[in-house]
């Protein structure tokens, strides 16, 4: 198969190599141009760019699709098909219509439920006891294509962070056998009735509301993990949550039930395990207590 590949972040880079590694010819990799990052905001290629840049394959970071010169390049590499990974990009028709067998995305979900950009997140923040990956046949709606495979996997007490690694290899194994058998593979139509949304996690999210249910809260803290990560102000300083855990009690929302940062919500309480304060590191919690003690009583907002 001549493929292009389409893909950005490093949930992408496990397919890029799985189908490297099948030896399959990727004529080309599309990717997200570099954007500014790290201290000094030096602009920095995305995780797909350095990994092509490793196996030797051209790549290519339009700023749009949508143009003729710009489709015109891309039907030039005689693609048999195109593969799509969290590209970050709306694919025109014209593009769709290029590869001989159309283009193939990867999603991180069970579709239809969870279309759109935050399904991982979006998937833990429910309580969703399963959650997968999907292979579809992209067309112009957002995730709404026929689709052709879907493994699953339970999300049991995993964070996005760990969620994304585990889905990412998964895509990969499950993408490569999709291409390698793909006349076996017949489009199943979504159910657009059973379709739910993900839209990208607004910054406005990220700030613990101490009022919500405690399982509620501890679902937000691991969909948000590692990032954004949740959060919460204690005096006056915002401080990341990465880690927390089912505690007894009840009390005034916010306000901690004991000295290890055990704190009631709206019903029930949570033990924070794993927190970061602002321009700190990552620290257990115990840690920071030993630096920094926060008696019985204290209220959070």
């Amino acid at each position: 198969m001549r493929i292009i590949f389409m893909g950005t972040p490093d949930f992408a880079v496990p397919t890029l190599n799985a189908l490297h590694k099948a030896g399959h010819t990727i004529v080309a990799v599309y990717t997200q141009p570099p954007r500014p990052a790290g201290r000094g905001k030096k602009l920095q290629p995305s995780p797909v760019q350095k990994e092509a840049e490793i196996l030797s394959i051209e790549v290519r970071c339009p700023t749009s699709l949508k143009t003729a010169e710009a489709q015109e390049a891309f039907a030039a590499l005689e693609p048999d098909i195109a593969i799509v990974a969290a590209y970050g990009m709306i694919l025109p028709q014209a593009i769709l219509d290029i590869p001989v067998h159309g283009c193939l995305n990867v999603h991180a979900s069970i579709l239809p439920r969870w279309r759109g950009a935050a399904p991982i997140h979006r998937a833990i923040m429910a309580g969703d006891p399963v959650t997968g990956v999907t292979i579809m046949q992209m067309e112009a709606g957002l995730d709404t294509g026929p689709m052709l495979a879907t493994v699953r996997t339970p999300i049991d007490d995993k964070t996005t962070g760990e969620l994304t690694e585990e889905l990412a290899e998964l895509g990969a194994q499950l993408m490569v056998g999709t291409v390698r058998s793909l006349s076996f593979h017949h489009p199943v139509e979504q159910d657009d009735e059973d379709a739910t949304h993900a839209p990208k996690i607004d910054k406005a999210e990220a700030k613990i509301d101490w009022s919500e249910d405690a399982e509620v809260i501890e679902r937000k803290i691991r969909a948000l993990a590692p990032f954004p990560g949740a959060w919460f102000e204690m005096n006056g300083e915002r401080v990341k949550v990465l880690k927390a855990e089912l505690a007894a009690g009840q009390g005034t929302p916010g306000a901690t039930l004991d000295d290890m940062l055990t704190i009631a919500c709206g019903t029930g309480a949570l033990r924070l395990v794993r927190i970061q304060r602002a321009g700190k590191p990552k620290m257990d919690a115990d840690e920071f207590l030993r630096g920094v003690p926060v008696p019985e009583g204290t209220q959070f907002a």
